[in-house]
């Protein structure tokens, strides 16, 4: 059954049981924890403890993976992950995701899809790598993360597809989605409004349908394909004017997921697109298996 949560990081400067509590009012399925320095994020007794009082349940967590969180459960990313993966599989949530590494971590990233499955298989969690994006710096592209920003190419299992990451990379939601096929297993809720330039750098995580990204026509495809996985919003409320506005934009969110799913019946003839056989002009090493697609080939139609 699909499911639409909420992520931890939609309330951020807030705390956790703030997420708790907006998702729980707002009637989302569950929360996505990003695992932070935030202690109650590191451990399941205190997520428990919330998730009862509000009513509601942990989907997903986010690995420790950004610059703020480099020494959270130490250094070593790989120990990260698997823990990442101990606590999701305490609190009975199914998916850990995780980013690609940076370029700097050699070592790990030498071994990183090894580590990725060998993770998912000790714990019975799925683990899905998120697409990224290319850095661009004085005006030049480099690569950030290796072996690759866009995991089309990578040989791993399961996948998270972020809306705002595929528009800062200028790729389409809608290829990216049908380039993965069963291996898409998690998305983030969002939008971006185009690729990186000079004048664009930030992630922006906007409330989907304010951006470029054919999300609604993603959701559409999914609902009617069958699709069993968490749709979670990972949207930028930083500049809500106060908690009223925060919560407009949310429940706007959560609006938009829930009209575009319940457009297409089950069993219905789901909207698609050509599959893509490359991850973007730079593109990543082939795969060495294949994955079916739930996205069948057929016209496009974009609508938000």
């Amino acid at each position: 059954m699909m499911r639409i949560g909420m992520g931890t990081t939609c309330v951020y400067p807030l705390g956790v049981e703030t997420a708790f509590r907006t998702a729980a009012e707002l009637g989302y399925d569950g929360v996505e924890v990003m695992v932070t320095r935030d202690e109650t994020t590191q451990s399941a007794a205190p997520l428990r403890r919330l998730a009862e009082r509000y009513g509601t349940r942990v989907l997903s967590i986010h690995a420790p993976v950004l610059l703020l969180t480099h020494f959270v459960w130490g250094r070593d990313p790989g120990v990260k992950l698997q823990r990442s993966a101990e606590l999701a599989a305490e609190l009975d949530a199914d998916t850990v995701v995780v980013h690609p590494p940076f370029r700097w971590q050699s070592g790990y990233a030498e071994d990183f899809l090894g580590i990725v499955r060998g993770t998912a298989e000790r714990t019975g969690v799925t683990v899905a790598v998120e697409n990224m994006f290319p850095w661009k710096v004085a005006g030049r592209s480099m690569a950030g993360y290796v072996p690759h920003w866009n995991p089309v190419g990578m040989d791993c299992d399961a996948v998270t597809l972020d809306f705002s990451h595929a528009a800062l990379s200028g790729v389409d939601g809608m290829d990216l989605a049908t380039a993965l096929g069963g291996r898409l297993r998690h998305v983030h809720l969002c939008d971006g409004s185009g690729p990186l330039d000079d004048s664009r750098v930030f992630d922006e995580h906007l409330i989907p349908g304010r951006g470029s990204q054919p999300v609604a026509e993603v959701l559409r495809s999914l609902a009617g394909s069958g699709w069993e996985g968490s749709i979670v919003a990972e949207v930028n409320t930083r500049k809500a004017k106060d908690a009223g506005d925060r919560m407009a934009m949310l429940r706007e969110t959560l609006d938009f997921a829930r009209t575009h799913i319940a457009d297409v019946p089950a069993g219905a003839e789901p909207v698609g697109a050509d599959p893509v056989t490359s991850p973007g002009p730079a593109a990543a090493p082939e795969r060495s298996r294949t994955a079916r697609s739930p996205l069948r080939s057929g016209g496009r139609r974009r609508a938000r």
